[in-house]
């Protein structure tokens, strides 16, 4: 957004300001000493940590925000000071008056400024850290970062994704899907050559560009993204190519064919509507790339697994709730043919087709008459063997091993508001759960991942061992 207090609070020059030593993205809270988040403001240079750390780069604003009785400045005046700041890691700006990132610069470009001497310092401490560390693996043959996991030495390949303002919900999609063999492996065996000559080995994709820009591929950018993210870079990957591309251009998805999204996330719905005058039966098939679960009313106060008041919500009871006979309200009354007028009537939901990777998003957030809350009900999951045999239209027509699914991913939201929060995901690769977070990549257990208040599953249809009825 076109922020107007800029004038007023961006006063610092980069070359006189007195920022930390070392690399930007690194910097430590003034407060805390959090490394996690740090935020530069940009009337005093202070670091302070982000909002989901704890919160010290806002506090510092609303610190300001309180007149000082000895102070000469008026009240006025001292409002206006303090009111933004930079993300040390993606160079993003926020105005906290605004609530909002900010896109545009003052009449000098103090904001360009102050952003390109970040990148340079980070840079600098890049370049020092490289050389320091090439210094370090002349003895070693390991070419990745170390973690020690139970005691022993394991390498780890796994690279971040930077923040670029507000897009940590992409970010998290991302790591998601590239941890989904079945869809990111398409992307990247396509040759690249190829692809800018609108080819792919035999394939066919669509390699939308934007109007008058030739150079511009969506495929390309995303293939690219999802090749970085495994190949042990020291530092996160900036996927801003792929966010420019998303934004600039309209997809086009030439008269409805089949993709490779559809083809691995595709599934079939049948919805089933009941007349309850007549007993009429009304059918028909729609096709679905994911499935939205609300959460049972019933379980919406369970925010902990651990609470001992009644049972705890699970991934079934919503899906469930989702395929089980419903009678439909006075606003939703159904077109009978037959009587010729609404009639009170009866839905339900079957799955006529599975997907091969199952896509699942808990309905989070509910409308109530005046607001829009975050249902922060914690649902618990499967890590493996979800078994979707018993919302099939015709499961005697499906093997077992076409029913289960393991899951591949979670993406989280955090926070408790709607047009706000912050998102990570858990993701496993290799028999390994990671857990990503912007530009910050962890190993962590499957326990840690139970324990999560998912937001957006990720599952993956379980294929039948060769040679072997049994899975």
């Amino acid at each position: 957004m076109e922020c107007p207090h800029l004038g007023s609070s961006v006063c610092i020059a980069p070359d006189s300001a007195k920022f930390p030593n070392g690399s930007p993205s690194s910097w430590c809270c003034s407060v805390c000493r959090s490394n996690k988040s740090p935020w530069v403001c940009l009337t005093c240079s202070s670091v302070h940590c982000g909002r989901y750390v704890n919160g010290h780069a806002k506090k510092h604003y609303e610190d300001a925000q309180v007149p000082l009785t000895n102070h000469k400045k008026s009240e006025k005046q001292d409002k206006a000071q303090h009111t933004v700041c930079m993300d040390c890691s993606s160079y993003s700006t926020y105005c906290y008056r605004c609530d909002d990132f900010v896109v545009n610069d003052t009449k000098l470009g103090l904001v360009q400024k102050v952003r390109e001497h970040l990148q340079n310092l980070e840079n600098s401490a890049f370049t020092a850290d490289r050389h320091r560390k090439r210094k370090l693996l002349e003895n070693s043959s390991l070419n990745s970062k170390l973690l020690k996991v139970n005691g022993s030495t394991t390498a780890i390949c796994a690279t971040g994704l930077r923040n670029l303002g507000n897009t940590c919900f992409m970010n998290a999609i991302l790591q998601s899907l590239s941890n989904i063999e079945q869809f990111c492996c398409y992307f990247k065996e396509l040759p690249a050559v190829e692809l800018r000559n609108g080819k792919t080995a035999g394939r066919r994709t669509y390699h939308t560009r934007s109007q008058g820009d030739n150079n511009v591929s969506l495929v390309e950018e995303f293939r690219k993204t999802l090749c970085a993210l495994w190949q042990g870079s020291p530092t996160a990957f900036s996927p801003e190519s792929l966010f420019y591309v998303v934004w600039k251009i309209m997809p086009n998805f030439r008269n409805g064919a089949s993709t490779v999204v559809t083809a691995i996330f595709g599934g079939v719905l049948q919805n089933e509507v009941n007349c309850l005058i007549c007993g009429t039966e009304s059918r028909k098939f729609d096709p679905f790339l994911d499935l939205s679960l609300d959460i049972p009313s019933q379980f919406r106060n369970k925010r902990s697994k651990n609470q001992e008041n009644g049972p705890v919500c699970s991934l079934r009871d919503c899906l469930r709730s989702f395929t089980d006979l419903e009678e439909l309200d006075e606003t939703e009354l159904y077109m009978c043919h037959k009587c010729k007028k609404k009639q009170k009537s009866t839905k339900k939901f079957w799955i006529q087709k599975l997907p091969k990777v199952l896509c699942l998003h808990l309905k989070r957030f509910h409308w109530t008459a005046y607001l829009r809350n975050k249902v922060d009900t914690y649902v618990e999951f499967p890590l493996r063997g979800l078994d979707m045999k018993c919302y099939l239209l015709e499961p005697e027509n499906s093997g077992p091993e076409n029913c289960l699914y393991d899951l591949a991913a979670v993406v989280v939201h955090h926070g408790s508001g709607v047009g706000s929060g912050h998102y990570t995901a858990f993701a496993t690769h290799e028999g390994r759960w990671f857990h990503f977070n912007d530009s910050t990549v962890t190993l962590t257990d499957e326990e840690t991942v139970l324990k999560a208040k998912a937001y957006i599953l990720f599952y993956v249809e379980r294929q039948a061992k060769a040679g072997s009825d049994k899975l």
